[in-house]
């Protein structure tokens, strides 16, 4: 019956310590992003990657800043700054690729 009790509390561990999700929050610096069509651009361009939350970000075309929303577990930080930059504009210390 120990055994029992000791196979149940590890098991209780190990898919507690399972991560399926893991949401965070990544600031780009779009220095392009001055009007509403680039803010289109890249909500278009963003909107593609799996993982990331479109509804949640904030695009401020003010201050050239795009707060993004995202799954680590699904997409990474670089993926994010390469999507902009595809898009045509730089991205942090990525360049525009168009």
């Amino acid at each position: 019956m120990k055994i029992i009790y000791i196979a149940l509390f590890f098991s209780v561990l190990l898919i507690g310590g399972c991560r399926i999700q893991d949401n965070r929050v990544h600031t780009v610096r779009v220095p392009a992003m001055g009007s509403v069509q680039d803010v289109g651009k890249i909500k278009s361009a963003l909107s593609s990657l799996t993982g990331v939350s479109i509804n949640r970000c904030v695009f401020d075309h003010t201050n050239r800043v795009v707060t993004v929303y995202y799954d680590s577990m699904a997409v990474a930080q670089k993926n994010i700054e390469i999507s902009i930059a595809e898009a045509g504009y730089d991205a942090n210390s990525i360049k525009a690729v168009k």
